[in-house]
Formats: C-alpha cells, structure tokens, sequence
C-alpha cells in the first residue's frame, strides 16, 4: 500500500509575550469593529494585487483533508458584472414578490435592503465563490471531498477578514437560487456557487444601519 502521508517539515510558530498577545488581541478588535456590509460602492479602481494577496491568504483556510474545496472566480469586466446584476436581481424580485416568508421579509426590514442590486455593476470586483463538492483528477475519475461547507465557509470568512484588513470594503451577497451563475462564469457542475463577495471602496458619504453585535456573555460559554 502506497504511503500518501506529507513530508513533515518544521512548525513555523513564534511564541509572543503575553502582553503582546493582548496588544495584538485588542488592535485586531479594534480594526474588525469597523468592517460593515457597504451597499454603495465607488467605481474608483482597486490595484489588483491587493485582491490577489487577499485571496491567497483565504487559500491559506484549514480544510476536510487539505482538499482545499475552493473556487474563487474574480470578476472585473464591466459587461460580465452588469450580466451578473441582472441575473441577480431577476432572482431577488421573485424573492421580494412572494418567493421569501413574511417572517424572512419582515426580518430585512431594518436594513431596508431590497431587489435593486446596482453595488454589482459599480463595484470593481465581485469575488463569487464556488465550493467543489468533489474533485477531478487527471483521469477524469470523481474525488470525494469532506467537510466542503465547512472548509469554504472558513476561507470565506478569512477573505473577508483580508479584504477589510487591506483598507476595502464588502458585502456578502446571496441571490437565490444562484446556479445562474455557473451558466454566466462557465464553472463545472461540481462546482456550487456559494456567495457573491462585492469588493470595493465605499461611495463618499456611505452610512449604514446603526446595528449593535452581541456582547461576549451572549457569544462564548467559558467552562
């Protein structure tokens, strides 16, 4: 039986003192109390670069058995975005019509969103991510993937975390259903699109809803 196990190298882990441990703590609060959901963006350019280093760090994400079930399709041309916002918010108007609950509208109420969708034409980037719900080798022969929902979720959540550390904004955006977009992006049918990452500076004078996060009683348990 063939040994598929990988070469162990070195663990490159420096131990900080713990008051550097707080200070790091405490600062990287500071700087994600500030990252909101922006539905106004500006068109002005974003270096490519950035958006390049951000998604290597989301590459970077824990995975079922670093099967790394990831797709992050970026898009920048203009025709494809407005393509994109017009699929989207075709779904969005069944969804605001009689497609969602009374409950699930009632609960959007607050954030006063609705079908018009303009951040995704006049965002630089939409970042939409596709989780592989298993692979292809070089045979063709299907690979089983595990943990897919999971390992995507956490490389989603570490790009938006990048993306804000970088000086951007975004918004998480989840049209429904969203297979419109493997048509639109040509993606294999083991791919599943999973969101739409708006990605941009926010238009001047941008304001959003004063909303308040739970406090640490409320989120963590300590035993």
């Amino acid at each position: 039986m063939t040994d598929h196990r990988y070469k162990q190298v070195p663990l490159a882990f420096i131990e900080l003192p713990p008051d550097e441990m707080r200070q790091r703590a405490e600062g990287f609060f500071e700087l994600m109390k500030r990252r909101r959901s922006v539905r106004a963006f500006s068109d002005r350019p974003v270096d490519r670069q950035v958006i390049e280093q951000c998604l290597l760090t989301a590459g970077r994400a824990p995975s079922g058995a670093n099967q790394q079930p990831w797709k992050f399709v970026v898009v920048s041309n203009p025709e494809l975005k407005r393509t994109i916002r017009l699929a989207a918010e075709a779904e969005e108007y069944e969804f605001y019509s009689g497609g969602a609950s009374e409950e699930w509208i009632d609960a959007l109420k607050p954030l006063a969103t609705n079908a018009e969708k303009p951040f995704l034409e006049y965002a630089p980037y939409l970042i939409v991510i596709f989780s592989e719900n298993y692979g292809v080798d070089e045979a063709g022969k299907k690979v089983k993937h595990y943990y897919v929902r999971d390992s995507v979720g956490i490389a989603t959540g570490m790009l938006i975390t990048a993306i804000h550390n970088a000086g951007l904004a975004s918004l998480t955006h989840t049209p429904s259903p969203m297979r419109f977009l493997n048509r639109i992006l040509d993606r294999p049918k083991n791919e599943t699109p999973t969101m739409i990452l708006v990605v941009g500076y926010p238009e001047e004078g941008t304001r959003v809803p004063d909303i308040e996060k739970k406090s640490l009683d409320q989120i963590a348990v300590f035993k």
